[in-house]
């Protein structure tokens, strides 16, 4: 399941920075997930990506104990949803699905299968916002597979830092400087 640090279900624990990290996680080998790519293991890791325009999707199989993070840039860097158009619907739907076999295997999605979108946009501007964003898309195409998903979208100036135990199923949001340096966090390539 994925849940917040002290586990409740589909929350997101806002950690401030002087609030201390759970002795679990310090020990952790980090792995920082770059933008448009994701990282997936069954090993008890700590998965990290910052966000700013951008979102995080955490998918997490409790029954073969693994999980992963797929960081997507919202498209036409403005740093807000953008509309979906036939490009961005064909090439994300192929790292969506690349990221889905990458963690389910070829088994067919459970009840034991939760993913979580937490995503970082710019606050809204006077121009109109899209009918549907790639938050939208993604979690149509899991609902589609039956697999629940929550989202949450913050919409702020600052960037935020998300954080996930893939093996745990545990999700958290800390400010992009809380935690340890991301500097010295391993770099996934996808």
């Amino acid at each position: 399941m994925i849940c917040l640090a002290e586990g409740f279900l589909g929350s997101v624990q806002h950690r401030g920075g002087n609030q201390r990290v759970p002795h679990l996680v310090k020990d952790l080998p980090e792995v920082s997930v770059a933008p448009d790519t994701y990282h997936v293991s069954p090993e008890p890791m700590l998965l990290i990506a910052d966000l700013h325009g951008a979102l995080a999707l955490c998918l997490h199989d409790e029954g073969r104990g693994v999980g992963g993070l797929l960081h997507l840039r919202f498209m036409g860097g403005t740093g807000r949803p953008s509309d979906v158009t036939d490009n961005t619907l064909s090439s994300v739907l192929v790292v969506l699905d690349r990221f889905k076999r990458a963690v389910l295997g070829n088994a067919s999605p459970r009840d034991e299968v939760q993913a979580r979108i937490l995503a970082h946009a710019l606050p809204p501007t006077d121009a109109g916002e899209p009918s549907a964003s790639l938050v939208d898309l993604i979690q149509a195409d899991l609902a589609d597979g039956k697999i629940a998903c929550g989202a949450q979208t913050m919409r702020r100036t600052e960037g935020v830092r998300v954080c996930f135990q893939p093996f745990e199923g545990r999700v958290w949001i800390c400010g992009p400087n809380d935690l340890r340096a991301a500097g010295r966090a391993h770099h996934s390539s996808g």
